[in-house]
């Protein structure tokens, strides 16, 4: 009996410190009352804290629990009540989502972002609308940009059409102006979730040229049919975040799983794997499966994707995509 009791107690403090320690990150990210203020209510909620603990390392369980309860279901309450929106003062680069709708085999966009970029703060802003024929489309590339951790890319997919004309798909936080990404932010509601279609001389020379990450393309293996019902995928998930307001979240709504959960809506067998969330392990992923090139061993395959250099080169040429794909 005394070892289940002990047992029950550490299990308790546990959960105590758990619920404690992502209380306080929930209440630093979401609370509006400044850097002060809300360093004011974290020595609130960590006096709070210290007194369950100290209740129960003294084995006062049933005194810890009565305050411990009624906190948690107060914060839970508190949590439900924040909710993601559309209307926020929002970054210049994700001012506008894009919409699509389909009309026999064209799809027409709107809101296609090609702004002009000469610094991160220096930009002309551009938002277009632009018309596609699916019998036209004929390529999807998987692009992925690395700024800090080889685990982590952000994930980006382009179609390309009989033209030359590429039209880019990504998933993004949608920042206020104010706002800076977040890994840790991600996870407590500070950014909602958009979808963003751009140029590829806007969205992948942005990564290449002016933000100077790491960026490497891969070509994807799909049939004419899959490459039209991803397109269309997008389409739809673009329409929805577009009407309804929905969270980023570092693990479960990023840049990678939405692109995942589509591809798997049109291929259940798709396997879920490890490297879906570490996306900067992707490219191994794509290729045991078969998705990406296979003539040469993945280290290779990875070095021949990267297209920092042919981009550097290209510049802002209005012929960029035709660039960054051109033979070493």
């Amino acid at each position: 009996m005394f070892i289940l009791r002990f047992l029950g107690l550490i299990i308790l403090i546990i959960l105590t410190l758990i619920g404690f320690l992502w209380g306080g990150f929930a209440l630093w990210y979401q609370l509006p009352f400044g850097i002060a203020g809300n360093i004011g209510c974290l020595l609130l909620w960590a006096a709070i804290a210290f007194s369950v603990l100290w209740l129960e390392f003294k084995g006062r369980a049933w005194r810890a629990l009565i305050v411990l309860v009624p906190v948690m279901i107060g914060l839970g309450y508190w949590w439900s009540t924040i909710t993601p929106s559309l209307n926020r003062i929002w970054a210049d680069d994700v001012a506008q989502t894009v919409t699509g709708s389909l009309n026999g085999n064209y799809v027409t966009l709107s809101n296609i972002r090609n702004f002009e970029w000469r610094t991160q703060a220096d930009y002309t802003p551009r938002w277009e609308v632009r018309t596609y024929d699916l019998q036209d489309l004929e390529s999807v590339d998987l692009f992925l940009s690395y700024w800090s951790n080889p685990a982590i890319a952000h994930t980006l997919v382009s179609f390309g059409f009989k033209n030359g004309d590429h039209v880019v798909f990504s998933a993004e936080i949608r920042k206020e102006r104010h706002e800076t990404f977040s890994e840790i932010g991600g996870f407590f509601k500070e950014f909602e979730l958009a979808m963003i279609a751009a140029d590829e001389r806007d969205i992948i020379r942005l990564r290449t040229n002016i933000r100077k990450e790491d960026v490497y393309r891969y070509r994807i293996n799909l049939k004419p049919e899959m490459r039209q019902a991803l397109f269309l995928s997008y389409i739809d998930n673009a329409n929805h975040l577009a009407s309804t307001a929905k969270f980023y979240n570092t693990i479960t709504a990023n840049c990678t799983t939405v692109i995942f959960d589509m591809v798997r809506a049109i291929t259940p067998e798709l396997p879920l794997d490890y490297r879906v969330i570490l996306s900067g392990y992707l490219p191994g992923y794509l290729y045991d499966i078969g998705a990406i090139d296979h003539q040469g061993s993945l280290d290779a395959t990875i070095k021949s994707a990267s297209i920092n250099q042919r981009a550097q080169d290209a510049g802002s040429d209005t012929d960029f995509s035709a660039k960054i794909r051109a033979e070493n």
